[in-house]
């Protein structure tokens, strides 16, 4: 039986500008965490709520690339799509979001993987909305409880469980 170390997630939406940054550690290395954001047979694992089921249509994860996912619970979907703007290799991913439900707003989202003694990574993702009232909606859509548990699957992954 593996152990998995519980980790706080941080989201912090502060007043009056568009953004929301999101801070989370990681007991593997920017590597591992970075690969687990690139490969997309591994996204499937951990990325949204256990009770959605994920489907990646497409997953380009180069300068340049697009990407396209759905998440499925019963007859509701929600679908998710963007472009890539920069990978660098275990440090940074830049790239857009948006909600298929919502296609005038689009997010920029900048993460950053951060080296940690012992061979943990922290985890910074920056997402930049249009508006202060856009970025509001995304804070009171619930957001957060899907980021938590993906954060948690992502640990069960990333220790080499399935993330179930």
């Amino acid at each position: 039986m593996t152990t998995i170390a519980k980790h706080e997630t941080t989201i912090d939406a502060p007043a009056g500008v568009p953004w929301i940054d999101i801070t989370r550690e990681f007991d593997a290395t920017p590597e591992q965490v970075f690969r687990a954001h690139v490969d997309p047979e591994m996204l499937k694992l951990w990325l949204g709520p256990r009770d959605l089921e994920m489907t990646v249509d497409r997953w380009d994860a180069r300068r340049g690339g697009e990407w396209a996912y759905s998440h499925r619970r019963g007859e509701d979907v929600f679908e998710f799509y963007g472009s890539f703007h920069e990978i660098r290799e275990g440090e940074r991913i830049v790239q857009t979001f948006t909600y298929a439900g919502a296609p005038d707003s689009v997010a920029l989202e900048i993460a950053t993987f951060e080296a940690l003694p012992d061979g943990r990574t922290r985890l910074v993702n920056r997402s930049i909305g249009s508006s202060v009232e856009e970025r509001d909606a995304m804070v009171a859509s619930g957001m957060e409880h899907g980021i938590v548990e993906g954060y948690e699957k992502l640990d069960a992954v990333l220790a080499g469980e399935s993330g179930d």
